[in-house]
């Protein structure tokens, strides 16, 4: 192969590579627009969001059970065990009480990554995804006449 044969097929592999980058590029985007979505156990956090227009936080339970134990923030940091059971809002998390006791920019990221927990559908209600209690058990029953 001469010199000539040899630059033209650099070109080429040039060429294709770059290719292949901006594809790859437009999988990221693609991918980075995508709604989040709660998985079997994941707590969606809608108490004040929606009024506040950003997104619901999707909270990953078992992403987080894995790495601690229940005590850790349901004893420690005070979380009750009930889907919008407390009142949390950002400036409680900055003053590093409830997700700030953690998502501090030191132990995991930190406040200033909005999109990473507020990733939910707009509109979710605080409920936890899929839970086992929303497919076994029938919701309350409304008394006569209740408003819905």
């Amino acid at each position: 192969m001469d010199r000539n044969a040899r630059s033209v097929d650099t070109r080429k592999n040039g060429t294709w590579l770059v290719a292949l980058l901006v594809a790859a590029m437009a999988v990221l985007a693609a991918l980075a627009q995508r709604d989040a979505h709660a998985e079997y156990g994941d707590v969606v956090i809608n108490n004040f969001s929606d009024a506040s227009g950003v997104r619901p936080v999707v909270f990953p339970h078992w992403f987080h059970r894995i790495r601690f134990r229940c005590k850790v923030c349901h004893s420690d940091l005070g979380f009750k065990f009930k889907a919008g059971g407390n009142e949390i809002n950002m400036l409680k998390i900055i003053d590093g009480q409830y997700c700030g006791a953690c998502h501090n920019g030191s132990v995991a990221w930190s406040v200033e990554n909005c999109d990473l927990c507020h990733s939910g559908k707009p509109g979710t209600p605080t409920l936890v995804h899929e839970s086992t209690l929303q497919k076994l058990a029938a919701p309350p029953a409304r008394p006569a006449g209740a408003a819905k």
